[in-house]
């Protein structure tokens, strides 16, 4: 592998959360061994988002306009695009729930991707389930369709991708790149292990348990979701350092095994061909609410005019122009 491809493989990792994880995948420069296992790696990954779905189309009309069931993402006329990553808290016998979601916004043109949270217990209409409930319950009732679908309602804007991550694969990739370093703003004790406050140096199963913790926490689940973005950022740096064949060789089996996407392997060399060295920034917002009991369950509730609010900066950061 030569040294620029090897420079725009790591510049890609570097874009953020999970997407990264799974455009890394898709690395071109690399030998042809590792080409192979990758995709496979893909192709194992790969999952339609189930039954045949209809393309969202918003209430705003600018919107309506730019996306529509006759214009899907064209990669070689480098399209922005929208991708859903779930982290999905999965037991034996449950189907779970979406642990973390996390919206991606990815504009070439603007060099930048978009990145916010949407708190688990943000009270929303859940898309084909006949109730008003926490918005991670859309994955327990409907899996990701049903989850895709009710975050295009809330957001009144389209996904184009999700990547689904099974949580606890996180303490294996985290061991498997030699753990990860936080700074941690507030001292607490989860699950049976203190947290000091400073810099850590956390194994898997305890930055697994970090990125958890909310109800210590002063900011709640913002301040969770900022954790777990922390963790995740942590795992991508440390991934690029990863030059060992064997060890590429076993993030990738675990990826394969923990990982799913509607991203085909295709479209992932794309991504790392024409749109990896186009970006060069993250920005990240928070959804602003506040809690409230409503029937004695606890809810976190969003008004309308900060899903507007974050509706208009989903559509500006899509549009074209880099204006």
């Amino acid at each position: 592998m030569t040294k620029n491809k090897f420079r725009v493989w790591k510049r890609v990792l570097l874009w953020t959360g999970a997407a990264a994880a799974v455009i890394l995948l898709a690395a071109s420069g690399l030998t042809y061994y590792l080409y192979s296992s990758a995709q496979q790696t893909a192709g194992k990954m790969y999952e339609e988002l189930g039954p045949v779905k209809p393309v969202y189309v918003s209430k705003d009309t600018e919107v309506r306009n730019a996306k529509t069931p006759e214009q899907p993402v064209q990669m070689k006329r480098l399209d922005p695009f929208t991708v859903l990553v779930l982290g999905v808290d999965q037991r034996e016998h449950d189907s779970g729930r979406s642990d973390s979601m996390i919206v991606l916004s990815v504009n070439p043109v603007k060099g930048s991707i978009l990145m916010f949270n949407i708190p688990r217990d943000t009270r929303t209409a859940i898309v084909g389930h006949a109730d008003v409930d926490k918005i991670n319950h859309a994955y327990a009732f409907g899996g990701v369709q049903m989850s895709v679908a009710t975050v295009e309602h809330f957001l009144d804007y389209p996904i184009d991708y999700f990547v689904k991550i099974n949580m606890e694969s996180f303490a294996r990739l985290i061991d498997l790149v030699g753990g990860v370093e936080v700074d941690n703003p507030v001292e607490f004790d989860y699950d049976g292990t203190v947290f000091a406050k400073g810099n850590l140096s956390l194994n898997g199963q305890d930055a697994l348990k970090y990125a958890r913790m909310r109800y210590d926490d002063p900011r709640g689940d913002i301040g969770r979701n900022a954790r777990q973005r922390t963790i995740l950022k942590q795992l991508m740096n440390k991934a690029t350092d990863i030059s060992n064949v064997t060890h590429l060789q076993s993030l990738l089996s675990e990826l394969g095994n923990y990982v799913k996407t509607n991203i085909t392997f295709s479209e992932m060399k794309t991504f790392v061909k024409d749109y990896g060295p186009a970006i060069r920034k993250v920005d990240s917002i928070e959804i602003k609410g506040a809690g409230q009991t409503i029937d004695r369950i606890w809810y976190y509730i969003v008004s309308e005019a900060e899903r507007d609010r974050i509706h208009n900066l989903l559509k500006a950061h899509q549009l074209k122009s880099s204006a």
